[in-house]
Order: C-alpha cells, then sequence, then structure tokens
C-alpha cells in the first residue's frame, strides 16, 4: 500500500525541523526524510548527541541551541526516517526514496526542500589531493567523531566559518600551523553602505569579534590578501605555495589544509524538478524563486532555510515556519486573514535577521581565482576534468555547460554538477566574454542521487485501475 501525507519534508535541518513542527501543529501529516542519522543538518549535526558533551560546550551556544529545537521535533507527532535518500520527485507529487537498501515511492499533496547549503566549489592546484579538506568536513568530523587533527593545519579561506570552526579546534586541544586569509582588501569599504545594518546586527558580530580575539590569543599566524593557493606532494599533501596581492609568494610545508570560499543554496532538487531561478549577484550564486510562502514556480513544492538564499541557522528556522503557514493555508487548515496574522512577526524577524547578510557578502566575496582556475587545475573531480579541457570545448561555436558535458562528460560524474556546475559556467561565461547569469546551468536529471539496480528493482508501484 502507497503511503500519502499531507506533506513531505526532505531535510531535517533547522529549516526542515520548524517547518514539521509548525505543520504538525496545524494538523497536517507529515513525514521527514533525512539522509543523515539523527535531526539537526549540518549546523547542528549530532546535536542530541554531542550537546551534553564536553566537545558540545567547546562547540559553542551556537551549536548547543539546536538540542532544544530537536527536542520539540521529536515530540511534534511528525514521522521522521532517517538513513533514507530522495533520488526522485515526480507530479502528483510522487517522492521515490531508499531507506536500507529498499526503494519505496510516497505521495504527498505538498514537498518541502529543506536541503540547506553547500560549501561553493574552489578549485585550486592540488586541491584533490589526501589531506586537502574543506573546512566544513573538519567540522563534521570534530562534530560527529570528535577528530582533531593530530598535528597543526592551515586553513585557507575566508566568511564566518573558517572562524568558527578555528575557535571550536583551538578549545579542543587542536593547533593551527597558519591562517591564509583570502578575503580581498578594503572589504570594510566595500561594507559601509550597511553601517546601520551593522549596528543593528551588534550580537552576531560581535561573535565574529570574540572568534577573532580567540584566534590572535592563541597565536595563529595570519596571512592577509592571500590571492592564489597551490598544493603540492606524491600521494598526500606535502606542502603548499600561496600568493598575495603585492605579488609575493611563499611556500611552505604542510599535511593538511582545509579551505573555504562560502556556500551557497543546495538548488539541485529544484533544478531537477524545473523550478524558475534567479541569479543572485551578491552572494554569485543561482536561488529559486519562491512566493511569500516559500512555494517556488511548481505548485506544491516549497523551499526553506538556507536552500531559498544563504541566511544562517536562525534565519532557516523562520523560513520553516512560514513555509508550514503557506503549506497549511494551501490545504484549507488556516484561513488567509490568521496565516497573514502569524507571519507577520516572523515576516519582520526574518528581515531583521537577514539585515546583516548584504554586509557579510561585501564583506567576504569569493575569491577571483576560483572563478578562473589554472589550465592544469582539475575542475570536474568525478571526470579529472581540468580548466584547459574546458576552455577548449568552450571554444568550439558557443556552447552552453550543457554542451560541454556533452563534449567533455564534465558534470556526469556521481556529484552531477554540485562541485564543478558553478566552475564551468565561470569559464565559459570567460571564455565567450558574457556574463555568467546569461550562460545558465546544467540540466539535471534522474535519479538525483546514486541508485543501485538492486534497490530500484525493490520498488513496488500499485497497478493503476483502469
Amino acid at each position: 500500500m502507497t503511503r500519502e501525507f499531507d506533506a513531505v519534508v526532505v531535510g531535517a535541518g533547522p529549516a526542515g525541523m520548524s517547518a514539521a513542527i509548525g505543520m504538525r501543529g496545524l494538523g497536517l501529516s507529515v513525514l521527514v526524510v533525512d539522509e543523515q542519522p539523527a535531526p539537526g543538518g549540518q549546523i547542528w549535526r549530532a546535536v542530541e548527541v554531542v550537546a551534553p558533551t564536553p566537545i558540545g560546550r567547546l562547540l559553542g551556544d551556537e551549536y548547543l541551541a539546536g538540542a532544544g529545537l530537536a527536542g520539540r521535533f521529536r515530540g511534534c507527532g511528525a514521522l521522521y526516517e532517517p538513513h533514507t535518500q530522495v533520488w526522485q520527485i515526480e507530479p502528483g507529487w510522487h517522492v521515490y526514496m531508499t531507506c536500507n537498501g529498499k526503494a519505496e515511492m510516497v505521495r504527498a499533496k505538498h514537498v518541502v526542500l529543506a536541503l540547506g547549503a553547500q560549501e561553493r566549489p574552489a578549485p585550486f592546484p592540488g586541491w584533490t589531493l589526501p589531506g586537502v579538506l574543506t573546512v566544513g568536513a573538519a567540522q563534521i568530523l570534530l562534530k560527529t567523531s570528535r577528530q582533531v587533527p593530530s598535528g597543526p593545519v592551515w586553513v585557507a579561506g575566508s566568511g564566518p566559518l573558517p572562524l568558527l570552526y578555528m575557535a571550536q579546534l583551538l578549545r579542543a586541544g587542536g593547533e593551527i600551523a597558519g591562517w591564509l586569509d583570502t578575503s580581498p582588501p578594503g572589504g570594510w569599504r566595500r561594507a559601509l553602505p550597511w553601517t546601520i545594518a551593522a549596528l543593528s546586527g551588534w550580537a552576531d558580530i560581535s561573535k565574529g569579534l570574540a572568534w577573532l580575539r580567540e584566534i590572535k590569543a592563541a597565536g595563529v599566524k595570519r596571512v592577509r590578501g592571500v590571492t592564489a593557493i597551490r598544493a603540492f606532494g606524491d600521494g598526500r599533501l606535502q606542502a603548499l605555495e600561496y600568493e598575495r596581492s603585492n605579488g609575493s609568494m611563499m611556500r611552505v610545508p604542510a599535511s593538511v589544509l582545509l579551505s573555504h570560499e562560502g556556500v551557497v543554496p543546495s538548488i539541485h532538487m529544484t533544478r531537477a524538478l524545473e523550478c524558475k531561478h534567479n541569479w543572485d549577484v551578491q552572494q554569485a550564486c543561482l536561488a529559486p524563486d519562491l512566493d511569500e510562502w516559500g512555494q517556488t514556480s511548481k505548485q506544491g513544492i516549497y523551499v526553506a532555510g538556507d536552500a531559498a538564499g544563504i541566511g544562517g541557522a536562525k534565519a532557516a528556522c523562520v523560513r520553516g515556519e512560514l513555509v508550514a503557514l503557506g503549506v497549511s493555508l494551501k490545504s484549507g487548515r488556516i484561513s488567509s486573514d490568521l496565516a497573514a496574522e502569524r507571519a507577520l512577526p516572523l515576516r519582520q524577524k526574518l528581515n531583521e535577521l537577514l539585515r546583516l547578510r548584504p554586509m557579510l557578502d561585501a564583506l567576504y566575496p569569493p575569491r577571483a581565482s576560483i572563478f578562473e582556475p589554472e589550465d592544469d587545475t582539475v575542475v570536474c573531480r568525478c571526470e579529472e576534468l581540468t580548466a584547459g579541457d574546458i576552455r577548449k570545448a568552450a571554444a568550439i561555436g558557443q556552447p552552453g555547460p550543457n554542451q560541454v558535458k556533452s563534449y567533455t562528460r564534465a558534470g556526469m560524474g556521481p556529484c552531477q554538477g554540485r562541485q564543478c556546475g558553478y566552475t564551468i559556467a565561470h569559464i565559459i561565461a570567460t571564455e565567450q566574454k558574457r556574463n555568467v547569469s546569461d550562460v545558465g546551468f546544467y540540466r539535471i536529471r534522474p535519479p538525483l542521487k546514486p541508485l543501485t539496480l538492486g534497490e530500484l528493482a525493490s520498488l513496488e508501484i500499485e497497478e493503476q485501475k483502469v
């Protein structure tokens, strides 16, 4: 028997949990599916287990805040299925998923995509070497396995996440060999138009300043104005080289390098569903077009949290609550007047939480070299294609990303373009002297995640009655 729900929520991070709690409070039947083993998403990963431990306290108040929401989510009455991977969504809405090697299709009147964000792909020579990780990956290891690197690590990048991770790593007893700050010079001048927003968001700014003080007090070497990075090694990372804006270059020994150039919304499923998207100039990425309730251009498909645009955990929770009201309104569980009344304070709160975002985007834009990698830099890790391979393909007529995919197989690997899509689009735009927003993006084809033939064979489809 095919299971049916008023709403299926994909993802159990801050937005997914908040949406589920809100919809259950208004009487909807809700299924929440999550690839992870427990609720929390990336920001609050493993929070139920880690929060009561010493590591939880070291991770800070931002992390501990997730424990309360996870508890309310567990008690809201939504059906929660972890270790579950959604690999296709079809009109109806039919949601295809796999759990413990068995595939299933469930029907939903509404689908809420609470997929969060992913780290912005930032290729550089040697980034595929063992020993080179993203800051986000290192933070996952700290939260889930309490792993602290045995030796000093180098951190390269910009934005709030490297600051937070370095502070957490130092509290946990880790060592930092140096911080290569890739933030372009003149950040505060770029941020001047948002001075008033900075004053109203001083609480969040003060957190970042506190992390900086921790890092400085620990004697971490900070190298400003880094414009390019190269990693070297025979079989694993052994050294790294960095270039500064003044043209100077330095080569240093290294065994672990953590990189980060900001985050972007996870758009894989909304692209596969052919929802309309817009190019966010400030964040240099695509984001889905949404109405006031978080609904996409496809009726019944909603997006909540950072997948709707980067805003952080608190904003993700509010967006989840707004989506819950929108789904409940469409389901007839709440009147339009009551929905508007309940939404008003949420919208005001969301505006306040997002007020600081333009300033952060101005302070921490991605460094230019990640969009124009050297010819010998691998940009598609799945197919081992270099930037030079893509430039050659881009010179054949005036192809878009999908034509380049057919020429080179870029984007055809297991990640389906998640890690190379933006890089490929920027290379094409530069070679063809076009705006990247005009170049387009990969078409996403099913399945959305790798699927074995055994899992596919286990799918039971009810026969249609004639």
